[in-house]
């Protein structure tokens, strides 16, 4: 008969093995959930990124913009006077001395004016004239009657003395007494009243005369005023310079305050830059700035800040404060380099895309292999035109990728390839 033969691993079977196997599995996985790499990845290849190496050297505190060149004043032509333009002497671009005359109006009314005012300066004179004939007459007549005034009393006083001394004789009647002294007092209060008027006539004639002038001159003076308004009609070169613009066309009608045209005065030149908002507290005036050109350095300074912001810029002017160059031009650019601060040991990161995409809060960094970059937070200060000034976050010697971030959609590592 057969044996049945036993087996010496009961336990080893089928079932066992299954369990076995997916107990094991199951660890890997929950390993793997617990302390397995969880990071993102993703494939990169070196050709298409930028690294660079971080280094430690000196800051220099600046920035670079475009400056344009302007002249350091420039004078704007108003209207003072309206009229019609009836010819211009001189074409914009040409220079002009102070007083030359650029262009001349036409006003018909103010020729009106003109004569309305002389027409009215010649009739206060000559009633003026015929106020003074009139008291000078007037004058005459009270002198006159004062003459005959004083002989009437003279001739009457010795009538009154004598009628008193034969009243007191008694040779005459007190009646005819009273009828000399009446007839006395009555002459003596008329010269009296005589000598009066004739004192206030000269009062009044000076006092009339005195007015009168001040009225003529006030008078002459507003026509001399209306008569310069003719001589504005020639509009003239305030200032020596360039005539930089000349707006009105012959037969053109402007009124007062118009904007005739402007006079760029070329004895220096000033540089009107545009800077980014995000230096707006860091610019000063009298900050250092230079640029190249044809060989050389020219050196200037902030002298004016204009604080309106417009599209996230504002403006400055700067002068020179070296030679300027031989050759400028109005509307010439350079490229200027400001100056911030003195220049200072740090830790550098070349500049690059990477700052658009991370604000510069981190980077990858690449291992020693070369074959793969982590991501990694980093504090970044100042900036210059080159660099970055790294506060924290980075050694030097270590490397950095540095071109655009835009497309590894913020994974945690990349695998270089």
């Amino acid at each position: 008969m057969d044996k049945t033969i036993e087996k010496k691993h009961k336990w080893l079977n089928k079932k066992t093995i299954w369990i076995t196997v997916g107990s094991i599995l199951i660890l890997l996985v929950a390993y793997n959930i617990f302390f397995g790499d969880k990071s993102s990845k993703l494939n990169v290849e070196k050709e298409k990124i930028t690294i660079e190496s971080i280094l430690d050297s000196k800051f220099k505190d600046y920035f670079s913009t475009i400056g344009t060149v302007e002249p350091i004043r420039t004078i704007f032509l108003d209207a003072i006077e309206g009229g019609r333009v009836e010819e211009i002497l001189i074409d914009e671009g040409n220079m002009v001395k102070e007083g030359d005359v650029i262009l001349k109006l036409s006003n018909i009314n103010l020729v009106l004016d003109i004569s309305n005012n002389e027409a009215g300066v010649s009739r206060t004179i000559n009633d003026f004239e015929n106020t003074k004939i009139q008291l000078e007459l007037q004058t005459i007549n009270r002198k006159q009657s004062l003459i005959e005034t004083e002989r009437q009393l003279k001739m009457q006083k010795r009538q009154y003395d004598y009628n008193k001394q034969m009243l007191a004789d008694e040779h005459i009647s007190k009646e005819l007494f009273d009828q000399s002294f009446e007839l006395y007092s009555a002459t003596k209060n008329r010269y009296d009243l005589l000598k009066e008027a004739l004192k206030n006539d000269s009062i009044y004639k000076k006092v009339r005369q005195k007015a009168t002038e001040e009225q003529i001159r006030g008078m002459q003076e507003n026509l001399r005023v209306i008569q310069g308004r003719m001589e504005d009609l020639n509009v003239k070169a305030p200032v020596n310079g360039e005539l930089a613009s000349l707006m009105p066309e012959i037969g053109q009608v402007i009124g007062y305050g118009f904007r005739i045209g402007a006079i760029n005065i070329l004895d220096n030149y000033k540089l009107r830059v545009e800077i980014d908002e995000h230096y707006i507290a860091r610019v000063r005036k009298g900050l250092p700035g230079s640029f190249d050109f044809a060989g050389s350095n020219y050196t200037l300074v902030i002298d004016k800040i204009y604080p309106e912001v417009n599209n996230g810029r504002f403006g400055v002017d700067m002068i020179f404060t070296s030679e300027k160059p031989s050759q400028i031009r109005i509307g010439q650019t350079f490229r200027l380099k400001l100056e911030l601060g003195e220049s200072k040991q740090a830790v550098l990161i070349p500049r690059g895309g990477f700052y658009q995409s991370t604000g510069g809060q981190w980077v990858y960094v690449v291992n020693e292999k070369g074959n793969l970059a982590v991501k990694r937070d980093i504090s970044i200060g100042r900036q210059n035109p080159r660099y970055y000034e790294v506060l924290e976050g980075l050694n030097p010697g270590e490397q950095v990728i540095v071109s655009s971030y835009d497309n590894f959609n913020d994974v945690d590592q990349l695998i270089l390839k």
